[in-house]
């Protein structure tokens, strides 16, 4: 259902998509996960990770944009009670539609909400199998342009996703590892 409803507010949005402008960003982020899970009394939880958020935005207007956010594969500890006893790739592609609040000042502030996965690979430790995921995704934050700059910028955001992955571990235990990660990120901006 969240794919259809992604879908189809993409083509509606790319009805008007003739005149847009390109936009790539290159950030580096921290993934701050915000759950946790009891497990037979243990504290089953996700680590802070840094990475490289790159993405491409299309807009359509001064107002309205889509952005994906391509991030190199993140590695996350699982942590049982504070120790790592897994570890667990992944990625998270998130695709956001986004407003755009265009004034006269150099800040133009932006809130976007979208779609967001976890395709995860390469467990190890005591994790056998994580199920990809599929959840929501938010973000608000801010482009800035200098003054003497023509095409390019800095930004920041936060987002919030919805994610937990179900876990297999090699006792054939299940659970779902509740990440729901907040991402910060700063970076650069270009737009072409």
């Amino acid at each position: 259902m969240l794919k259809q409803i992604a879908i189809v507010a993409l083509l509606g949005m790319s009805a008007s998509a003739m005149a847009g402008e390109w936009q790539v960003k290159v950030g580096a982020s921290v993934l701050a996960p915000t759950g946790d899970h009891n497990l037979g009394g243990a504290t089953v939880e996700a680590d802070h990770e840094f990475g490289f958020t790159p993405s491409v935005e299309y807009f359509f207007n001064d107002n309205f944009s889509t952005e994906l956010l391509l991030a190199t594969p993140f590695n996350h500890d699982v942590l049982v009670n504070g120790t790592s006893q897994a570890s667990i790739k992944h990625l998270p592609p998130t695709i956001t539609a986004k407003y755009n609040f265009k004034n006269s000042t150099r800040f133009t502030p932006y809130i976007g909400v979208g779609g967001t996965a976890f395709i995860a690979w390469d467990e190890d430790g005591l994790a056998k199998d994580v199920k990809e995921e599929f959840g929501l995704a938010g973000q608000v934050g801010f482009n800035y342009q200098p003054a003497d700059a023509k095409n390019w910028g800095v930004y920041a955001d936060v987002r919030y996703a919805d994610l937990s992955p179900e876990v297999t571990l090699v006792d054939d235990t299940k659970f779902d590892l509740d990440i729901d990660p907040i991402v910060y990120t700063l970076g650069y901006s270009y737009k072409f």
